[in-house]
């Protein structure tokens, strides 16, 4: 009788052991990334996506951010993802443009007349179209998400018009059309990743940087920036990027648990940014940075005019027509 119980208890005890050992098994663990820190409307971004997914899979996946650039630069991080190193990223139109590049007509100056716009454009079809391009690269885009409407930055004057900004030494992102753009207003361009960017300011290797507010707060760049001018001279997106064979790989209702989570990413990303936004200028001015608001816009883009030509040769008048006139 005794051996007879010793026998179900090891019977019990072992499946108990293999019932375990395979929720262990099941139990999948990606990795993210962004280049900034956790209290920002990136980090809002990574954050949801990670709830949402656990929480929609009850657990078995299971999503490891890092933050403030500890697995690199937008760069690496994109091309981690595209190799399959990582599963996951998240960042700003920055690079992406080096691996997908149709993309990059949304980082022409002053193409959006405001986020409302921007977000009507990336949420409708021709967004769509856009994420549409990175899967041939060896990525899913999952959602637009955005870094914001860029300001520039630098400790050398106040910027009241395009001409103040004529040799500065500015960081820019790695964009192509960012440099080229940035190049017309007569700005010594400093292409960096911006891990970099804080140090670089300290020192006064650059003059000066361009940024949403979100960043700028989230960052502390007023600690190393004196001037600030809203320019808002681009509309800066972001996305959520996953690796295609990684996607791929998952079942039908994981695949659209991701792209829901995503979403909602997206709208916990920009309600950051629109909060950013509406305390932004008060706050930076508290913390003791000279504010410009008051810019002549038409005066930026006359400067630009030989750029903007350009800018037409290269992605078509009536593609930036679609995207100008859309509503």
């Amino acid at each position: 009788m005794k051996l007879s119980k010793l026998f179900i208890y090891m019977g019990i005890s072992f499946g108990f052991m293999v019932s375990a050992s395979t929720q262990a098994q099941a139990q999948i663990t990606m990795r993210n990334a962004i280049s900034v820190a956790e209290n920002s409307h990136a980090g809002e971004a990574v954050v949801t996506l990670a709830r949402e997914v656990e929480k929609r899979t009850n657990g078995r996946i299971v999503i490891k951010n890092f933050f403030s650039g500890s697995l690199g630069g937008e760069r690496e991080v994109m091309e981690a993802v595209q190799l399959g190193t990582q599963e996951l990223g998240h960042g700003s139109t920055g690079p992406v443009p080096n691996f997908v590049p149709e993309t990059a007509i949304l980082d022409v100056p002053f193409l959006f007349r405001d986020k409302a716009h921007a977000r009507a454009v990336l949420d409708g079809p021709i967004g769509q179209e856009l994420l549409a391009k990175f899967e041939p690269k060896g990525f899913k885009a999952l959602a637009w998400t955005e870094n914001g409407v860029r300001h520039m930055t630098n400790n050398k004057r106040s910027v009241n018009g395009p001409d103040d900004l004529k040799g500065l030494k500015m960081r820019t992102m790695e964009n192509p059309v960012h440099v080229a753009a940035y190049k017309g207003l007569g700005i010594v361009t400093t292409p960096m990743a911006f891990p970099e960017v804080f140090t670089a300011l300290q020192t006064g290797t650059i003059d000066g940087q361009e940024n949403p507010l979100s960043v700028i707060l989230a960052a502390n760049l007023d600690q190393v920036q004196k001037h600030i001018t809203l320019t808002g001279h681009v509309y800066s997106p972001s996305v959520f990027i996953m690796n295609k064979a990684v996607f791929d790989k998952l079942s039908k209702a994981d695949q659209q648990i991701f792209l829901d989570a995503a979403k909602e990413g997206a709208k916990a990303n920009r309600a950051r940014v629109d909060k950013d936004d509406a305390g932004g200028v008060a706050e930076l001015r508290k913390r003791g940075m000279n504010v410009v608001e008051n810019v002549d816009k038409t005066k930026f883009i006359a400067t630009m005019a030989t750029v903007n030509a350009e800018f037409e040769k290269k992605f078509g008048k009536a593609n930036l027509d679609r995207i100008r006139n859309f509503k």
